[in-house]
């Protein structure tokens, strides 16, 4: 989203005063400077237009601000002291019967401050959208694993607003939240447009939108043949942004996935955890039951030594940058890691279910600390620190661990405290982590501080965020694990 004509005007460098009071949120989509009496058949609308006032006067102000008006631009910056000491009265009047923003710019600051300052911030919020939409797709992959209810569920929490899953007759196969069940009728006339033919042929629209009061929706069909095989609608109190049109679009796509592959429940999982990984595209089956990952040193050879053993071909490997990843059968990783570590330096995760993003970070850590250490293999239950975990009791360990994280998960805050915990505190590292400007994890963490009641930079803080965020990232295998069969989680298939 484009930055604020008051976020801009707030900028202490520039100095911007306005002279026809508070600041609307009007957007502000580019700078333009114009000296001319009539700049609105260069502008879109939406700008911040500068002028020294070169052909202004008394005379002509009205007019000249009717047509800046007309033409819909953000506000106007008039800067002093170039050919003007002061702002006219005459500017200053017709400004405020008309409604345009007039910010007076000080001799001081050049415009070209002024466009500098706005791209930046027009940068930094395209940067926000990509990156929220990665993290996004991630987090509806991660729910697909478990079906596509969960997938609604994520989606309709990511919108801030509703989720309606349709199987291709209109019937409601999941919604989210249960209320939402009862937009199915407004969608089901909308429904005949989207079965009509193929998108891609001309014959049929791909998605509709609609407006009805206190509502905005947009309704996409799944599927690729010439009939869909069923409808997703998603519903927020205000139109989309293109970040979320960019959300709404992966879910399509992962549910499209599951509606047309014809494998199986475990082979579409083997699929889904590829793009998980980081590899997209076919997979073989994932293992059945409690698995682990490496993370090998050993390049393409890990391929071929696989490939060659009767328990590597239980395996799923997926070539990663620098390194593979390989997904283990926990009941073969006393034949596999031995395999694997003649090849090069390997890191074993702990015993997973599903959490394959979290046994693949433990995976890696540990894989780096082999490297470091110059051992053939470490498991990440040796690393500094995870022992400690295993002395404490589950129950009031994960007690503990849900209280404190509770308001965070609300937020969506718990990966960037993560972040910031395993850099120690430090911004610039736990934003590189997470791929996101140092002012936007800044400003999470103000917020992570607030909701949390206390500072995560002291660090007593820090180690209480630690302990909760190590025993959550697998709670099942972190602490309190006895070998017991009967305690053990379901396997993935």
């Amino acid at each position: 989203m484009p930055p604020t004509l008051a976020s801009v005007a707030a900028l202490p460098q520039l100095g911007l005063r306005s002279l026809t009071g508070p600041l609307p949120d009007a957007l502000v989509m580019w700078v333009a400077v114009s000296e001319l009496e009539d700049p609105t058949p260069f502008l879109e609308g939406g700008e911040l237009v500068l002028t020294t006032g070169m052909r202004l006067s008394g005379a002509n102000a009205a007019g000249y601000v009717s047509r800046l008006v007309g033409r819909g631009v953000a506000g106007l910056g008039f800067a002093v002291g170039v050919i003007h000491d002061d702002v006219p009265p005459e500017l200053i009047t017709a400004a405020r019967d008309q409604g345009l923003v007039l910010l007076e710019v000080p001799r001081p600051t050049p415009f070209i401050a002024i466009g500098k300052a706005v791209s930046r911030m027009l940068a930094a919020e395209m940067y926000e959208d990509v990156t929220r939409a990665f993290q996004a797709q991630r987090e509806l992959t991660r729910a697909a694993l478990t079906g596509p209810g969960a997938l609604v569920a994520r989606l309709a929490r990511l919108l801030g607003g509703w989720a309606l899953l349709l199987d291709a007759s209109g019937a409601v196969q999941h919604a989210e939240p249960a209320a939402a069940r009862g937009r199915a009728e407004a969608i089901a006339p909308e429904l005949a447009r989207l079965r009509r033919g193929r998108p891609a042929d001309g014959g049929g629209a791909a998605s509709v939108a609609l407006a009805v009061p206190d509502d905005h929706i947009v309704v996409q069909r799944i599927g690729l043949g010439g009939r869909p095989r069923g409808f997703l609608a998603v519903g927020t109190r205000a139109p989309l942004p293109h970040v979320a049109h960019t959300i709404v679009g992966a879910a399509v796509a992962l549910l499209t996935l599951q509606s047309e592959t014809p494998r199986t429940g475990r082979d579409l999982r083997a699929s889904l955890a590829a793009l998980l990984l980081g590899r997209p595209g076919d997979a073989p089956a994932l293992p059945r039951g409690r698995v682990r990952v490496l993370a090998c040193a050993g390049g393409p050879a890990v391929l071929d030594v696989l490939e060659s053993d009767p328990a590597g071909a239980r395996c799923l490997t997926l070539p990663l940058d620098g390194h593979a990843a390989v997904i283990v059968p926990d009941e073969v990783i006393g034949a596999v890691e031995p395999l694997l570590a003649a090849l090069g330096p390997v890191g074993v995760s702990d015993p997973a279910a599903n959490d394959l993003g979290t046994a693949l970070r433990q995976a890696e850590e540990a894989l780096a600390a082999a490297v470091r250490s110059h051992q053939d293999a470490v498991h990440y239950s040796a690393l500094p620190g995870q022992g400690v975990l295993r002395l404490l009791e589950p129950g009031l360990a994960h007690a503990f661990a849900d209280t404190l994280l509770a308001p965070l998960r609300e937020e969506d805050l718990v990966e960037t405290v993560r972040a910031y915990v395993a850099a120690n505190g430090q911004g610039e590292a736990a934003a590189r982590a997470l791929g996101v400007h140092r002012h936007t994890l800044r400003s999470r963490m103000r917020k992570a501080a607030e909701v949390l009641g206390r500072d995560p930079d002291d660090p007593a803080v820090r180690a209480e965020l630690w302990i909760a965020l190590s025993i959550t990232s697998n709670p099942d295998d972190r602490i309190g694990h006895r070998g017991d069969s009967h305690t053990r989680p379901p396997g993935i298939a």
